[in-house]
């Protein structure tokens, strides 16, 4: 298997609310969100990717995500991001990573209500949605300490705090 860190992850961006547009500069913090994250993945956690993978974001509105949550989860309420891996049990990732779909009220409500830059709490959730398209997950304790564990690691890489602490995971990712 070839050393995939030299390998490259292309994106794709769908953009379906227009409140979305209203945020200047938001392919390219997606963009480096993700580039941060596939890196750390590959240095920091051994993941295997094939040397071209690809990734679908897709930028909705609070209806939107709460048709799809009722829809793929059982949850008739909007949520800030749902990820739809290809396959999350994969020995090497690709060509198709899957879909990370994200919430523009509810990103930017829950921003509001911690104090924090848009752009910081949307460069986490992307951080998250990527890490569940790889298998990662919060639903058992131990998987939830791994997946914040890599999560924080990210974000300090990227000058950015601890989104956790003080708070329930629970609370804040459902």
């Amino acid at each position: 298997m070839p050393d995939t860190s030299d390998g490259e992850l292309s994106k794709d961006f769908l953009i379906e609310a227009k409140a979305w547009n209203d945020l200047d500069g938001l392919e390219m913090l997606i963009a480096f969100s993700l580039d941060a994250a596939y890196n750390h993945v590959v240095r920091e956690e051994g993941i295997r990717f094939l040397p071209t993978c690809e990734i679908s974001l897709v930028f909705v509105d609070d209806e939107a995500i709460r048709v799809l949550n009722a829809e793929h989860r059982g949850k008739d309420k909007a949520t800030n991001v749902l990820s739809f891996p290809q396959d999350e049990d994969a020995e090497v990732f690709g060509p198709m990573l899957g879909d990370v779909v994200f919430a523009y009220e509810t990103i930017l409500r829950e921003a509001d209500e911690m104090g924090l830059a848009i752009s910081a709490h949307l460069t986490h959730l992307c951080i998250h949605g990527f890490l569940h398209l790889l298998g990662y997950d919060h639903i058992e304790s131990d998987e939830a300490d791994k997946m914040e564990s890599v999560e924080i690691a990210i974000l300090a890489q990227l000058g950015l705090e601890n989104p956790y602490e003080g708070t329930v995971v629970s609370d804040m990712l459902d």
